[in-house]
């Protein structure tokens, strides 16, 4: 009888001398990585450590991702070093209509208060953008999504007066879902306030630049994100005011691919100039002093 030929995972298996596995002996614990040492890439789901995508501004070296930052690491990048005063931080949301869901709106607050060390969803001041002086405002999409809430209304209400007041060029850098539901027409009403603001900022002939991010989308978008006299936007920003799933089972037609995102609204006009970036400050001085301010 012949002898039966060996198969191939008889012939791939490895030497004896090689060991494939470990027994933990009893009472030895599986080693682990320490949290938030890697992140995993939200578009090409590569593992990358995190110290060197912080030095990367966040941005994927495997497919160019830009991933989602808060208004802390945004200012940091955006600015001059050590040159941003902060302003009305102590303007905190009232729970007017005692309003719960999962948690009471009160409780909803605090938490976030306490994960991101602010207030409330915008973070807003004055500063220099390679030695321009400016007034800036940024949404925290840390705080429950850069929701627009009274306060977000108020402090971009107070930073469009201020740079009336200054004669400075505003800048905001636009982020969310929209209006927050725990503030129904209170927060839905800071649409308007905010527009009044800007039209009256533009009649006194200010530069108004907008930094549109992933995502901008609902209230935000419908108002101030989209009255800049310049547009910007990061690559690949989901930007819009209902989402794509609303749209196509209203109209029930298939949507164009890359629907609602930064290099389309390039191509249709709602948006100026895509910006990657590494290159938005630059860019934001080169318009700035393109306007003559």
């Amino acid at each position: 009888m012949a002898e039966t030929p060996p198969t191939a995972a008889t012939t791939a298996s490895p030497p004896p001398s090689v060991k494939t596995w470990r027994e933990l002996s009893p009472g030895q614990k599986k080693s682990e990585v320490p949290e938030g040492l890697w992140t995993r890439c939200a578009n090409c789901e590569a593992m990358l450590y995190t110290k060197a995508l912080r030095e990367a501004m966040w941005i994927c070296p495997e497919c160019d991702h830009h991933h989602r930052i808060g208004a802390d690491e945004r200012v940091t990048q955006l600015v001059d070093p050590g040159s941003f005063e902060p302003m009305w931080t102590g303007l905190s949301p009232v729970d007017s209509l005692q309003f719960v869901d999962r948690l009471p709106y009160q409780q909803r607050i605090e938490k976030e208060q306490g994960k991101t060390g602010h207030n409330d969803a915008l973070v807003a001041g004055k500063a220099f953008v390679k030695g321009r002086g400016v007034v800036l405002a940024v949404m925290n999409n840390q705080f429950m999504m850069a929701s627009m809430g009274s306060v977000v209304g108020e402090k971009i209400t107070r930073a469009v007066e201020l740079a009336t007041d200054e004669d400075k060029p505003l800048i905001v850098v636009c982020a969310g879902g929209g209006a927050r539901m725990q503030e129904s027409t209170l927060a839905v009403s800071q649409m308007i306030k905010t527009s009044a603001a800007l039209a009256r900022f533009d009649d006194a002939g200010g530069l108004y630049l907008t930094v549109l991010t992933d995502p901008t989308t609902g209230g935000t978008a419908a108002s101030f994100a989209m009255l800049g006299d310049i547009t910007l936007a990061e690559p690949e920003a989901l930007i819009g005011f209902t989402g794509a799933r609303v749209i196509a089972n209203t109209v029930r037609q298939e949507l164009p691919e890359g629907f609602q995102r930064a290099e389309f609204l390039v191509e249709k006009g709602f948006v100026d100039r895509v910006v990657h970036r590494h290159e938005l400050r630059n860019e934001i001085a080169r318009l700035i002093d393109y306007a003559g301010k």
